[in-house]
């Protein structure tokens, strides 16, 4: 298959890459800062851009099968909009060249995953130093779930840099649910289960273990 990731430089994006490269998909990235994958593989196509532009995001866009958004920033007290902009700018792209498939990772704390964090998280860390970031995530999420396409938003639980053990529970009915941890490699090993399988489309899973 050949997909398309944005924000590949780190994180869950990276695993995606790695993983995607190891089950013989074709990728590409857009990358703003592209020197910071020093990875090469002769599928993998590393192309310089920016999300906020539309430009490059068309042209990574040319000739793929599906989407995968990991794109992350730090906490700020400043207004956010890199998330909402951003996915307007990618789901312009995917009608310009046909594409319907997208993964977007947004987190724990997002749409109706409110409240399921715990008690620190939900009202204390999230509230002091991610209630920007997050207010912009709900405004990615609205924005992806009125297009079009064929959408999952991925809700991640606490992430870690643990290994990849491809056991980890997938939930669409959090009543009574306290996210945990999950590492970044068992979330990139479900985007491309899901890119794959389509068993989620259209659904906003949690991942936690």
């Amino acid at each position: 298959m050949r997909l398309l990731i944005i924000g590949a430089t780190r994180g869950i994006g990276r695993q995606a890459m790695e993983q995607a490269l190891a089950q013989g998909h074709e990728v590409t990235v857009l990358a703003r800062r592209p020197e910071k994958l020093t990875w090469q593989h002769e599928r993998l196509t590393v192309l310089p851009g920016d999300i906020l532009d539309l430009a490059s995001v068309s042209q990574a866009m040319a000739g793929q099968e599906a989407v995968f958004t990991t794109i992350g920033i730090p906490p700020t007290w400043q207004p956010v909009t890199v998330f909402s902009a951003g996915i307007k700018n990618v789901l312009a792209a995917m009608e310009q060249h046909q594409v319907d498939r997208l993964l977007a990772v947004t987190g724990i704390g997002a749409g109706d995953s409110k409240g399921h964090g715990g008690f620190f998280y939900d009202r204390i860390f999230k509230p002091l130093l991610l209630k920007r970031i997050y207010e912009d995530k709900d405004r990615e999420e609205a924005i992806i779930q009125e297009s079009q396409v064929r959408w999952t938003i991925v809700r991640p639980g606490f992430l870690t840099n643990g290994p990849l053990t491809g056991k980890y529970r997938v939930l669409t009915d959090l009543r009574g649910v306290t996210c945990g941890k999950i590492s970044r490699a068992d979330v990139a090993h479900f985007l491309l289960q899901e890119v794959a399988a389509n068993r989620y489309v259209h659904q906003t899973p949690l991942l936690t273990y």
